[in-house]
């Protein structure tokens, strides 16, 4: 019941940040939103760049820690992030303040919600590596609808993207302190010797992770610097539909393959530490089967159901921007998800921390040299979008060797089943729902083959008692 609960979470945090997305494009002036965009976009780069480091290494060290190592290692942590959030707000605000494509005022307040957002997403980890995972989850709905009221309170009352940020500012401190009370972090003093050995683990292993989180992430933020730099003001409908579809689809993938990993991944690496090489590709295995199929049943529900949510949600001003779009930026993170994150998790085992950042650093390399030009010569952001991910899936056949040479495969009769009902589900998007009835009646089959996938893939069940064929 506690995983089933942890699903529910992602499914709700999900919508909550669909919803935000479209309340506020609703709420905010075409302009005002992409600047929250970016700045938003932004501060979550700058919060990767100086906090994941921090929660790739909590979660490879601390799942597989005993008890007296773990207490250790934990107060090593939250020293490390306290230093690295010193250093962003000293170098992020003399940044801020001297050249900034935004505001300087907003580039403050981006900056706080880069510190918080890094604060509250380490002390959750710490939660879920203590078996707290209820707890965990518990936290990431509270956060998200806090998020979703904050946001929307602050766009509503004053109508800019900086109140909008600010709203969600304060979310992350509520939820940080509702944690804190949930479950009170007990600190102990470390010593130096052993407080700067632990600081030296964490960096060798995560700040080669890290760096790799920050390209990968760095990917759809050039996407948006390439499009809105050469639309800019001349096209504001096409420059905001646009950022609401790379936001929009965005979200979802990013937030189910976290929770995923959050569910799965420290029983994933202590298999891998304590258990026998069987038992780690058994454990691999079924991690492999949850994320193959529900980013392919989420790839086709979005694709399915997006015409719908433009037409109810999206202002009408923009719409046509919106849908030209929406399904290549679906495509793209659908791929961009699984080159960061499946094909990723042989080198987060093996702590082959370098070749991440390589095929990072391939990705972005790759995406720019086509992107560009393309935009360029096209004009167009939906033709940006395809060469993105065309030049995403040239890096992922060449980036898959470390996953094939680990051994462990998914179930293919339930990936082709999951392609079927996907397939089926983005079928939906060619026919128009005219009334609420033919609407709710699309849900419906949707949530009878997401049900039907879910019971014959046994996702929540232990790995060894779910390997059986489809």
């Amino acid at each position: 019941m506690t995983r089933l609960f942890a699903l529910v979470g992602v499914i709700y945090q999900s919508a909550a940040a669909i919803i935000l997305i479209f309340l506020l494009g609703r709420v905010l002036p075409p302009l005002a939103y992409a600047t929250f965009s970016l700045t938003l976009a932004s501060s979550q780069l700058l919060s990767v760049l100086m906090f994941e480091w921090l929660q790739l290494a909590g979660v490879r060290f601390l799942a597989a820690a005993a008890e007296e190592d773990a207490a250790r290692l934990r107060s090593s942590l939250f020293g490390a992030a306290l230093l690295s959030a010193l250093v962003l707000l000293v170098i992020g605000g003399l940044a801020a303040s001297i050249a900034t494509p935004i505001s300087t005022s907003v580039g403050f307040v981006g900056l706080a919600l880069a510190v918080a957002q890094g604060a509250t997403d380490l002390h959750f980890m710490v939660v879920r590596v203590s078996h707290r995972l209820g707890a965990a989850a518990f936290l990431l709905i509270l956060r998200a609808t806090l998020m979703v009221a904050g946001a929307t309170a602050g766009a509503w009352f004053y109508g800019t993207a900086n109140a909008a940020l600010l709203g969600m500012l304060c979310a992350q401190i509520a939820s940080l302190l509702v944690g804190q009370f949930v479950h009170t972090q007990t600190l102990q003093k470390v010593s130096r010797p052993a407080l700067l050995d632990d600081w030296g683990s964490f960096a060798r292993y995560g700040m080669f992770a890290a760096g790799a989180s920050v390209l990968h992430l760095s990917v759809p933020v050039s996407i948006r610097f390439v499009v809105v730099s050469a639309l800019g003001d001349a096209a504001p409908a096409v420059t905001a539909g646009f950022s609401m579809a790379i936001d929009l689809l965005q979200r979802p993938f990013a937030v189910l393959v976290a929770a995923i990993h959050t569910v799965n991944y420290p029983e994933v690496v202590h298999q891998f530490e304590r258990g026998s090489a069987d038992d780690a590709r058994a454990s691999v295995a079924h991690l492999l089967d949850f994320i193959i199929c529900a980013t392919l049943v989420m790839l086709g529900g979005l694709i399915g159901f997006l015409p719908d949510a433009g037409l109810l949600f999206v202002p009408p001003s923009i719409l046509a921007s919106f849908l030209q779009t929406s399904t290549g930026a679906a495509l793209f993170y659908f791929m961009h998800c699984h080159l960061q994150s499946t094909l990723a998790i042989a080198p987060h085992l093996t702590k082959s921390a370098t070749r991440l950042v390589v095929v990072a650093l391939c990705q972005l390399l790759l995406v720019l040299a086509v992107a560009v030009p393309t935009q360029a010569i096209t004009g167009a952001p939906t033709y940006v979008l395809v060469s993105a991910i065309v030049a995403t899936a040239v890096v992922i056949v060449l980036a898959s060797g470390p996953m094939i040479r680990f051994g462990a495969t998914p179930r293919w009769g339930l990936v082709a089943a999951s392609v079927a009902g996907a397939a089926f589900i983005g079928a939906f998007s060619a026919v128009p729902s005219q009334s609420p009835v033919w609407l709710i009646a699309k849900i419906v089959v949707a949530t009878a083959i997401v049900a039907l996938l879910a019971w014959k893939g046994r996702f929540l069940e232990a790995a060894g008692s779910s390997r059986s064929d489809l």
